[in-house]
């Protein structure tokens, strides 16, 4: 993000009266003409979309539509077919769209599979499309893959077809395959086999290399595999999380009717190895490995094959980075600059990929399903003795039952603290740091927590096990911190207990918060919560007593409610960078050369009620128009000689307040000489809202607040800012006990009051939250205009009042 600093101060040496002088306006004029849009080379979510559409037009443009198929390989029937409605699917087309509805059409009319690829395939489009009618299909599909799988001493693979007898060699790429089709049947309900499993996992593991990468098969009577590949190294990765998944108990247990949490962590090295194997042949421009036997370009043989395994790796591993690559990042900026610009198509080289059936539904398959949104990080901290991640498939488990919830498709990652910058964690709404002991944490670190909460994001923290360490470790950071704040326990009556679900009050669990501006922004649990979700087992039930299981359900709903709160249910896409004010910017925002607005001083709020509102905006106004201005750190007072050097005032607040006679006349006196004031009730606090009325009206007894007509020239790109006929606006809703908190959002005629002097307006006042939302925060029950309509109305306003 640009935070240089240039344009012309009017606080520094500029005439008291008037205002609204030449100069000021000159500054506008220059600045604003003067200004350039400024382009990001990195890839955006919109380039991202536009290549999605543009690839299932392709797709939707060579079905066959009388049958509903697309064109077949040999001994594959159904094979493409599945997979161009799989990439339809995950691309976001609904099921009952035409395409959609025909594939799914012939799908449903073919025989029994008679290949390993076509199999899976349906059983991964009949999951995806999520209809009761699919369900004998999957299980029908789901016993022929098991039935496939090779037997014998050495078995556990998959071929082409299940007529291989015992002992015989499979490959990684049909066995792959198997696997994500057994996956996603047991997570539409049907049992697989835990032999089926067993017999997976202990054939993925011996074909691991030393060096930790996988080739395409395991050699018969060889101790040496063949050479590693990107693709395959990637199928090895999914395979063995997959399966261990479903194999092991996870890092808690059951015991009777006791739960044990942290238990004893089964070995992951594999897939540790296997990630390092990928970090270090990292590429998005060729499948690492060896040179293709037919000496095919290396840039392009199995490239999508391989990146479609990219991303599944880096979804079911939770990582953000492969090494020391963004992998969304860079895979998604290599397939938008190849794709075909005039019909939409991807096309590689090599064995299938030649097809730009094949390789588009590929392409979309990574694009799609890595945009998925991330609902929480956990957070990596300390040595490699440190105990940061206590269940660690906890997260993921949450994040299944929110997809449920929310019947959105999620996901969550892991950042880790040593590496990451404040960017990094702003990626993601919420950070989890789970803990048995201290917290080691550096000072870098800590301010990257610290200003990661102050622009937005929200800390959620729990102590596992017997946390008393954890515990005042945690409270001592809290305090460090946030000096100025105290974390206090949650009343039963703050949304974050019923935000999502109710939660049983026998298992409620206490809950420590810090607010910022108009939410809690903090929360801590001195007891166990991801042991709980570790315990869901996510997609493989569990036979628990029953109150185990009513314990492990109020954990679930306890840290769904968390995340809608936090949330709102409203994530970032992926790839949208998010806006930062770092520390200290607003000190240098007040060089000599830029606009300065200062905050006006009352009585109607604390100076950590959304403190980075005015700093954030000013970050709009140099983005969006090029408008470079300042925000003081200090707010001014109405008796300040100095107010008369600044052309705007801005303000906010929660409370009511009181002027005296003294403010009341500095501001009368302000407006009169050409000032202008701009005002916002945080959250809608009718509390504020009826303070500030009262108080300017009391300043200017000729004066009066009145809507400002739609048809205002404010509204519009009359100067430089949008046309806003209408805006959106997060409406609170009335909660019936049981339902979950919900805002709705509208849209509405933009609402702003006035106040008007000789034909000028000099009070705009919005009885509507904007200032959170500038700080990012989207909090339930705060009814106001979401940010990016937020940001439009304040520069709108803005601008119409240096130009007046």
């Amino acid at each position: 993000m640009n935070t240089s600093t240039a344009g012309v101060s009017i606080h520094q040496g500029s005439p008291r009266y008037p205002l609204a002088s030449w100069f000021a306006r000159c500054f506008f004029l220059v600045t604003w003409l003067g200004f350039a849009a400024l382009g990001r080379a990195e890839i955006a979510p919109e380039h991202v979309r536009q290549a999605i559409r543009r690839g299932v037009r392709y797709l939707q443009g060579q079905q066959n539509e009388t049958r509903g198929g697309w064109r077949e390989r040999p001994l594959h029937q159904g094979g493409v077919t599945a997979l161009c409605t799989l990439a339809l699917l995950e691309s976001g087309e609904p099921v009952d769209s035409p395409a959609v509805a025909r594939a799914l059409s012939y799908l449903r009319g073919l025989d029994e599979p008679t290949s390993t690829y076509s199999a899976a395939l349906q059983i991964m489009v009949f999951a995806a499309a999520n209809t009761p009618q699919d369900r004998p299909l999957i299980r029908r599909n789901a016993q022929w893959l098991e039935r496939a799988q090779i037997g014998g001493e050495n078995g556990g693979a998959w071929s082409y077809t299940p007529h291989v007898p015992a002992g015989a060699r499979g490959d990684n790429s049909n066995s792959q395959f198997a696997m994500l089709g057994l996956h996603e049947a047991e997570r539409a309900g049907i049992d697989i086999s835990t032999e089926t499993w067993q017999r997976a996992l202990d054939y993925w593991l011996r074909c691991q290399r030393d060096d930790g990468s996988w080739g395409y098969y395991l050699e018969r009577g060889s101790e040496s595999p063949p050479p590693g590949t990107g693709s395959m190294t990637c199928a090895g990765i999914a395979a063995v999380v997959i399966a261990a998944g479903q194999l092991h108990e996870g890092d808690a247990r059951v015991v009777g009717d006791a739960i044990r949490c942290c238990q004893p962590q089964a070995d992951d090295s594999p897939v540790q190895r296997g990630l390092q194997w990928l970090g270090r042949h990292f590429s998005v421009q060729h499948n690492p490995g060896p040179i293709h036997p037919a000496r095919l370009t290396q840039s392009q043989a199995g490239l999508f094959y391989y990146l479609y395994g990219v991303e599944r790796v880096g979804r079911l591993t939770g990582q953000r980075f492969i090494g020391q690559h963004d992998w969304y990042r860079e895979g998604a900026a290599m397939l938008v600059a190849e794709q075909d610009a005039l019909s939409g198509f991807w096309v590689g080289r090599g064995h299938a990929e030649d097809d730009p059936l094949i390789a588009t539904s590929l392409a979309l398959l990574f694009l799609s399903k890595g945009r998925r949104p991330v609902v929480m990080a956990k957070l990596q901290y300390g040595e490699a003795d440190t105990v940061w991640d206590p269940h660690r498939n906890g997260v993921h488990h949450l994040s299944l039952h929110l997809e449920d919830l929310w019947q959105q498709q999620l996901t969550w990652q892991t950042i880790d603290l040593r590496a990451a910058s404040l960017e990094d964690l702003m990626e993601s709404p919420v950070l989890l740091i789970s803990g048995t002991a201290d917290l080691p944490l550096t000072a870098e670190q800590k301010d990257n927590v610290r200003n990661y909460v102050r622009q937005g994001g929200f800390l959620f923290a729990e102590a596992c096990g017997d946390g008393d360490e954890f515990d005042r470790a945690f409270r001592s950071l809290v305090r460090e911190l946030f000096p100025d704040q105290r974390m206090q326990l949650l009343p039963p009556e703050h949304p974050i207990w019923f935000a999502q679900q109710e939660v049983d009050p026998e298992f409620m669990r206490p809950l420590y918060g810090i607010d910022a501006c108009c939410r809690t922004s903090v929360v801590y649990s001195p007891e166990d919560l991801s042991c709980l979700w570790e315990l869901s087992r996510g997609e493989r039930t569990a036979e628990y007593p029953p109150k185990v299981q009513a314990e492990i359900d109020a954990g679930l709903a306890i840290g769904a409610n968390v995340l809608a709160y936090a949330t709102n249910r409203q994530l970032r896409e992926k790839l949208e960078p998010p806006r930062i004010i770092r520390p200290g910017e607003a000190a240098q925002q007040l060089a000599r050369g830029r606009l300065v607005i200062p905050q006006l001083q009352h009585g109607g709020s604390d100076p950590t009620d959304a403190a980075n509102a005015l700093p954030n905006l000013t970050q709009w106004l140099e983005s969006e128009v090029g408008l470079r201005v300042g925000a003081m750190s200090e707010p001014i007072a109405l008796t300040d000689l100095r107010l008369f050097d600044y052309p705007l005032l801005f303000t906010h607040g929660r409370r009511d307040f009181r002027w005296d006679s003294a403010q009341r006349n500095g501001l009368a006196t302000y407006l009169r000489r050409g000032g202008f004031v701009f005002a916002n009730a945080i959250c809608a606090s009718s509390e504020f809202a009826n303070a500030f009325r009262r108080e300017v009206q009391a300043a200017l007894p000729e004066a009066e607040f009145l809507r400002i007509p739609y048809e205002h020239p404010l509204f519009t790109r009359q100067f430089g800012g949008k046309d806003l006929d209408n805006v959106r606006l997060r409406d609170p809703q009335s909660r019936q006990p049981g339902d979950p908190l919900e805002d709705r959002m509208t849209r509405i005629r933009p609402l702003l009051e006035a106040v008007e002097i000789d034909g000028r307006l000099v009070a705009v006042f919005s009885p509507y939250d904007i200032s959170c939302a500038l700080e990012q925060h989207a909090a339930l029950g705060c009814k106001g205009y979401p940010t990016e309509d937020a940001a439009a109305l304040s520069i709108n306003v803005i601008l119409y009042a240096l130009q007046q």
